[in-house]
This record gives C-alpha cells, sequence and structure tokens, in this order.
C-alpha cells in the first residue's frame, strides 16, 4: 500500500486569511518539514501568496510540494461564482507551475487536487454537527449550488487539476443526506469525494463505514481526530464549528476516538493509494504548539503502519 501522509496549514490555525493571529506561511511551511511531511495543502485563498517565484522557493528551501489548493467559500450564493471562478483560476495556475509530486502506482489521479468545500453561512455553522437541527436547502438552491460546483471543477480540468469535494462541518454538505444526494448530482467523472474523517465523526457518521462504501469515489482522504471529553461538551452548546475547535475538539492523530488502525486495515482492502493529509484544527494563538502535535500525529501513524 503506497500511501504518503501530507499537512494543511488548518494544523497552524489558519482557516480564515483575514484572521490577524495567523503565523506566517514560511514558518508553517518551516514546521511542516520538520514534522516530516513531504507535502502540503496551499491553505485557504489569500494565506500562502500567488507568488510563484517567492513560493517555490520557501518549497524547495523546505523540500515540500503542494498536495492541494482549496476553495472553502459560499458555494450558493450567485453574487460570489465570479469569485469562486477567480479563485479557481489563481490557484489552478499556481500550482501546476509548482514542482509536480510523483504519482503513487495505484493513485488514481495525479496531485495537484483542488478541494471544493461549501463555508459561510451562520445558519449551518451554529448547528455543525447536528444532523437533526440543522435546516437543508431547498430544491432550488440545491440545484444552484450543484450547478456552481459543476462550473468550478470544469474550470479545474482545464487546467488538469482533479477536483474533489469535501463534505464540511458548518457547510451545506455536511450530512448523509447531503453527502448522498451529492453522489447522485454530480458524477464520478466531474468531481470525486474528499472525505475527512474527523468531519464525518463529528457530523454523527462513521468514518470506517462511508470509507468503505464510497470507496470508489475516494480520490484524496483528510484524517483527523477528536477528544470525545470535548466533543460532547461542544455538541451540548450553541457554538460554532471553528469556535469548538479553538476549544480544542480536535486533538493529534492517535489520541483520540477514531479507530486509525482499522482505518489503515481498510484502506489496504480497498486498495487506497496515494495522498492522505493530517488537519488539527485550533485556534491560532495556539500554534506555538502546532509542530509538536503534528510530529505526534506523524510519528503514531507511522508506527502503526503507515
Amino acid at each position: 500500500m503506497s500511501i504518503k501522509i501530507s499537512g494543511a496549514p488548518c494544523c497552524w490555525g489558519v482557516d480564515d486569511p483575514k484572521n490577524p493571529y495567523l503565523p506566517p506561511w514560511e514558518r508553517v511551511l518551516s514546521e511542516a518539514s520538520q514534522a516530516g511531511y513531504k507535502g502540503i495543502e496551499l491553505g485557504p485563498y489569500g494565506y500562502i501568496p500567488m507568488d510563484i517565484e517567492k513560493v517555490q522557493a520557501e518549497l524547495e528551501k523546505n523540500d515540500l510540494t503542494i498536495i492541494a489548493g482549496t476553495i472553502f467559500d459560499d458555494l450558493l450564493s450567485e453574487s460570489n461564482l465570479d469569485n469562486l471562478l477567480k479563485q479557481v483560476d489563481d490557484i489552478c495556475s499556481l500550482v501546476t507551475k509548482l514542482p509536480q509530486t510523483p504519482q503513487e502506482e495505484g493513485q488514481k489521479f495525479p496531485t495537484p487536487y483542488l478541494v471544493i468545500m461549501d463555508w459561510g453561512h451562520d445558519e449551518r455553522d451554529y448547528y455543525a454537527g447536528h444532523p437533526e437541527k440543522a435546516v437543508r436547502l431547498g430544491e432550488e438552491d440545491w440545484n444552484t449550488m450543484m450547478n456552481h460546483i459543476r462550473l468550478l471543477s470544469e474550470r479545474a480540468k482545464q487546467y488538469g487539476v482533479r477536483p474533489v469535494i469535501h463534505p464540511h462541518a458548518g457547510g451545506y454538505i455536511e450530512f448523509e443526506d447531503e453527502i448522498k444526494k451529492l453522489v447522485e448530482d454530480i458524477p464520478y467523472e466531474v468531481a470525486g469525494l474528499c472525505l475527512d474523517t474527523g468531519h464525518l465523526y463529528y457530523s454523527k457518521m462513521d468514518p470506517i463505514e462511508w470509507l468503505r462504501n464510497y470507496a470508489n469515489r475516494v480520490d484524496y482522504i483528510h484524517f483527523k481526530d477528536i477528544d470525545l471529553d470535548v466533543y460532547h461538551q461542544v455538541m451540548n452548546e450553541r457554538i460554532r464549528f471553528f469556535d469548538a475547535c479553538a476549544k480544542n475538539v480536535m486533538c493529534p492523530i492517535g489520541q483520540g476516538v477514531i479507530d486509525y488502525v482499522q482505518i489503515r486495515q481498510l484502506l489496504d482492502e480497498i486498495n487506497y493509494h496515494g495522498y492522505i493529509t493530517i488537519e488539527q484544527e485550533r485556534d491560532p494563538r495556539n500554534s506555538d504548539t502546532s509542530l509538536r502535535d503534528v510530529k505526534q500525529s506523524v510519528d503514531y501513524l507511522k508506527s502503526v503502519g503507515y
């Protein structure tokens, strides 16, 4: 089984590029390299600059490549579509000009990917993880969002970049019924799936079951772990998803409730090859412990056969 471990800036609290407390992107790349990564995601649009010479120099200094760029934004509003398409153009223009990561034997599509996530709706953010309470989109709005995803995916493919859709806690593609509808409405030839073990668990789904059942649609996987005590606490609060993360609901891999030994066996069974990306969202004001936590996650995964 050829699996490579990569990382993402959210382990340093980088989710909102406008947050004044974010660590410098150069530090994130340096610490990702120190933790043992060979690849990293770009993080949210606007964090790592769209400056190919500057970015390439830092990547080479740290022996890293870019595994994926991300669209993490409102996929529903018609007024945001031009902005989304510009993001696709900017991200794909950058990542396709940077040094590429060798494709693993058996990997379905080469990196870098474009990870597409819906975000930015208060009416869903406060009900992240609560499928029984969260409002769902009506048919017309759902179809509008699906059309936007198709447009973004087709634009990415013009650059030779594989789009993958990531169900995300607090967005309009989060729960079991929404993921099933997404898979019906977006054919695999248009976009694959990026399933995230932590988001699945957070939103009341079994990561092992979902990775097994959607193995033929999954091109890319995110790994998280969840502190069960904190999870039970935040499930009883009216709280935004990233405010729950600031309370450390996400913990280093191997220290939470998700069974990564079983997941390792499952990935072998389903013949998954390629990249998995560790994520541990946090308050960026706590990023002084990011390197320690990321290294613990990497070391744990390697100790159980990854």
